[in-house]
């Protein structure tokens, strides 16, 4: 029997231009608009695959519990042998994936994104504490607590008001995330711990970080340059967590080079 996905079960997905396909997974409390500029640059040499998140944009009335489940959702109709590229929470999900999936992915890029998000010991991120607060303010205030989070993205940048402009036109340009998979998403950011795993990633790899960066500090990319010798780290020298919208030329050349385009 053949099985039609409804609207009701698949995540919004658009497509654009032509050539190899590559997946462009968003971050927490954002959606695919985030990628509006990176993506016009992009799709001039890929198939480029935008996905809104279960909870965020288009895809609002989905939600997800575990990283697999946010994981599987994606897979479900993302295309075969693709190259993936998540930026912060979608790096983990995009992460996973090339642990757990790695028949489905030709190569990894990871865009200021961690293996663990949240600080513990010497390892560097953000607070827990910080995270807790997120949770609580979130059934408080939505629209409050993801202007803080915007703010705390583009802190440091050099062109930090238009960052965060760019950021906020994102995520009103959609509908508004709900609020089950915010919070589901701020616990993947608390708990989930992948140090360990990354010696296990056969798939050629690429990470990207932000040197002005105060969510992954860009001593995050030096730690998991050992964690993880067989990948490749380029840090953008005036991007915070958004290097994407700040320095997207450069961005998108870090991406062509990575996949042999030019």
């Amino acid at each position: 029997m053949v099985h039609n996905e409804s609207k009701q079960t698949k995540p919004y997905w658009q497509s654009i231009g032509q050539g190899s396909d590559l997946i462009l997974i968003h971050g927490w409390g954002m959606n695919g608009a985030v990628w509006h500029q990176a993506a016009e640059q992009l799709s001039e040499h890929f198939t480029v695959h935008i996905v809104d998140l279960p909870g965020f944009g288009y895809s609002n009335h989905l939600s997800f519990k575990t990283l697999e489940d946010l994981s599987q959702q994606v897979l479900n109709h993302a295309p075969d042998n693709a190259t993936w590229l998540g930026w912060s929470l979608g790096g983990l999900v995009a992460t996973h994936i090339a642990l757990k999936h790695p028949q489905r992915i030709a190569k990894l890029i990871t865009v200021a994104s961690s293996p663990r998000f949240s600080a513990h010991q010497e390892w560097k991120g953000i607070q827990p504490k910080v995270l807790k607060n997120f949770s609580a303010q979130l059934l408080d205030d939505f629209r409050l607590t993801i202007e803080r989070f915007l703010a705390l993205q583009a802190m440091g940048s050099p062109s930090a008001r238009q960052d965060i402009k760019n950021l906020k036109q994102a995520i009103l340009s959609r509908p508004e995330p709900n609020t089950a998979s915010l919070i589901a998403g701020l616990e993947l950011l608390a708990t989930i711990d992948h140090r360990l795993d990354l010696e296990h990633i056969a798939t050629p790899t690429l990470r990207l970080y932000g040197r002005l960066d105060g969510l992954v500090p860009a001593q995050v990319a030096k730690e998991v340059d050992t964690l993880m010798p067989m990948s490749t780290s380029h840090v953008f020298s005036d991007s915070s967590h958004a290097p994407f919208i700040t320095q997207n030329d450069e961005f998108c050349q870090q991406v062509f080079r990575f996949t042999g385009i030019k």
